[in-house]
């Protein structure tokens, strides 16, 4: 996540959404069980597995995988043969910022309405001091694996499923606003929707939800009350992680977060567990953002919820 202006962190919201996307647009319908009951369980340790890799990538790579480094070009390798070898059609998009060359993946699952298309996506890039393991390896992983679940499962959704991991986004989301701005108008208004999954395995974790589209807010709370845990609305974070690009230009968004460096107050701590007066994420873009920095719980939920929302979006 990148950081804001003020270096505090961008408290982007993430939870799960469950709303009918319309042609171009998002309905404000009720959410559609049929769709949601055939999300499949995400396997937590599947995505604790894929992190395991990508702290490896970053031990091997002078213990980071920023942009312009050997790690995050190896971390944008490892997804990509995972998504090859699953049947996606995957494209890398090549752009440069700082000097340096960066990397954007773009994974298509074959079939669907090209017409209508669902996103998800995070960011891959970490900052140069740490491996970035919740910020965001938490993210990537669980876009990675509900990817993996599409393939394992045969889901043939009526609506194009695409998936997208940005390099650069602790820079000022330079991959995502590149892939956006060299979108055709037509090709932007072909995108019913676009979520993002920024952070969402952090160790003193909250439940946080996207307000920027009213239905797909209304999703991911639909699906959080449905496993009884209570969520608050993101409002510390807005433009500040790869959803800006997308909403810049008039294209519904939405997303989960499960907190940065902000302080988790004594009613937060008493909806959902965890420390009050403490950071969210303590290793927030540190070197302690290792592996061991990751609430379990809270990564397996977020993960679920991603999954619910594509089944849903896409059905």
């Amino acid at each position: 996540m990148k950081l804001s202006l003020s270096g505090r962190a961008s408290a982007t919201a993430v939870v799960a959404a469950v709303t009918l996307l319309t042609c171009g647009s998002i309905a404000g319908a009720a959410p559609a069980p049929a769709a949601a009951a055939a999300a499949p369980d995400i396997p937590v340790a599947n995505v604790k597995a894929h992190l395991a890799q990508l702290q490896s990538i970053a031990t091997a790579n002078g213990g980071n995988r920023a942009h312009g480094r050997a790690g995050y070009k190896a971390s944008l390798d490892y997804i990509k043969a995972k998504l090859d070898a699953a049947g996606f059609t995957t494209t890398v998009q090549q752009f440069t910022s700082s000097g340096r060359t960066g990397y954007n993946l773009i994974a298509d699952w074959p079939g669907g309405d090209t017409g209508q298309v669902v996103m998800a996506g995070s960011h891959l890039d970490s900052v140069t001091a740490g491996p970035g393991i919740n910020d965001n390896g938490s993210g990537s992983a669980a876009v990675l694996e509900t990817a993996l679940a599409v393939a394992r499962t045969g889901y043939q959704p009526t609506k194009h499923l695409r998936f997208a991991w940005w390099g650069a986004e602790e820079l000022g989301m330079v991959g995502s606003r590149y892939y956006v701005n060299n979108l055709t108008t037509a090709n932007r208004s072909k995108i019913s929707g676009y979520l993002n999954f920024d952070m969402i395995g952090s160790p003193n974790p909250g439940y946080f939800v996207y307000d920027d589209d009213a239905a797909i807010e209304k999703t991911f709370k639909t699906y959080f009350t449905g496993i009884g845990v209570s969520t608050e609305i993101e409002t510390e974070g807005d433009g500040r992680s790869d959803h800006a690009p997308f909403k810049n230009v008039g294209i519904p968004v939405g997303g989960l977060f499960s907190g940065a460096d902000y302080i988790k107050t004594s009613a937060q701590a008493a909806k959902w567990g965890g420390t009050a007066g403490k950071a969210f994420d303590a290793c927030y873009h540190s070197s302690c953002d290792t592996s061991s920095n990751i609430d379990d719980t809270a990564l397996n939920r977020n993960a679920d919820a991603l999954a619910y929302a594509v089944w849903s979006l896409s059905a």
